[in-house]
């Protein structure tokens, strides 16, 4: 911005004091939230929550998830090559590494601006995982729950791989089948055949782990219901998030990250994917200023409550040694002028009686 050159390391050590500031500040926004109760924006008549995990690295080999959070505004839809299509606009993220109860309460600042609790319908299409449906249960226990339609056909695909080989005819047509009755008519339609087939496999206990997955979530699987309501069932926005907002930053090729570093960089990416990098800024500078001005006061404090010690006596300065002229003083000399019989003094006569040297002879 101001044409100065700096190295790479001072770039990154400004990176990760402004983005701790600015995760500060959006701690502090939750706890305002919290305690002070405002009237939330009102949210649109279809708004779009998703939630997400991704695998970040960190030093010493250590993987760890970041959950991110998605919201949009549901448009209507539109057809594309024969199919209805949904599209999501106004999208903002929110991600941070920590565990789903606290992701839970910080991500209050951005459904709080979004006016998620105002909305008139809030659609989640998510992978339906066990901590997703606290996160849910947390911001809108009425949200519509939908089961990422590709996330439902990978398990169905698991169940039908006793068929045959992934590339054969005879899989291809059964999986093909199956996924045209589970999207046109709903997971009941599916669960028949699913369970039919791990019944004829009890040697192989993934199976059934794959169909518990499915049955316990077939309340989320009412693709027709959903389509004809013109509502998204497929999780592509939070998959899109977590490559874009923390993947694209965060795995790159050997970066390993410090424990510390990771939420104030995400909470970074968050305000530039978001497209409010101008209001983050300023959020950033005014709480720096404040933290500025608070650590002058606590000085200013420390300097009243705390008196300052008596100065050190100063010890006698040691005489000087006196120079020669002060060791031997003597009687100020008169001005020197040339002896009565100098030759200065002698007199040359008149100017007659001179003879040059040069006269002739």
């Amino acid at each position: 911005m101001l044409g100065v050159e700096i190295s790479s390391a001072t770039a990154r050590r400004c990176a990760e004091q402004h983005g701790k500031r600015y995760e500060d500040v959006q701690t502090a926004a939750v706890t305002a939230i919290e305690t002070q109760l405002p009237d939330p924006p009102q949210g649109p008549t279809k708004q779009l929550l998703s939630v997400d995990g991704a695998y970040v690295p960190l030093v010493h080999g250590q993987w760890v998830e970041v959950k991110t959070l998605t919201i949009g505004v549901i448009e209507e839809p539109v057809l594309e090559k024969g199919e209805w299509v949904v599209h999501s606009t106004g999208l903002s993220y929110f991600s941070r590494w920590t565990e789903a109860d606290s992701f839970a309460r910080l991500a209050l600042v951005e459904t709080q601006r979004r006016g998620v609790e105002t909305a008139e319908r809030v659609l989640s299409p998510t992978d339906g995982a066990v901590w997703i449906q606290g996160f849910l249960d947390y911001h809108r226990r009425d949200a519509e729950r939908i089961l990422d339609f590709g996330h439902a056909a990978e398990y169905v695909a698991r169940i039908g791989r006793v068929v045959g080989e992934p590339d054969s005819a005879a899989f291809q047509a059964w999986l093909s089948c199956n996924l045209h009755a589970l999207k046109h008519e709903g997971g009941t339609a599916v669960l028949p055949e699913l369970r039919a087939q791990v019944t004829a496999h009890p040697d192989q206990p993934e199976l059934a782990a794959a169909l518990a997955y499915l049955e316990n979530r077939v309340a989320m699987m009412n693709y027709p219901e959903y389509q004809r309501q013109g509502w998204p069932i497929g999780s592509g926005s939070a998959e899109s998030a977590n490559k874009v907002v923390v993947e694209a930053r965060m795995k790159g090729a050997g970066m390993h990250w410090a424990p510390h570093h990771v939420n104030p960089m995400l909470s970074l990416r968050g305000a530039v994917c978001s497209d409010r990098w101008a209001e983050a800024w300023q959020d950033i500078a005014t709480h720096h200023q404040q933290q500025q001005r608070q650590r002058y006061l606590e000085r200013a404090r420390l300097r009243t409550l705390v008196p300052l010690p008596p100065p050190l006596p100063s010890a006698p300065a040691s005489p000087a040694p006196p120079s020669e002229a002060q060791a031997s003083p003597t009687a100020p000399k008169e001005p020197w002028r040339p002896a009565p019989d100098h030759p200065w003094r002698r007199s040359l006569g008149p100017t007659s009686s001179r003879r040059s040297p040069f006269a002739e002879k």
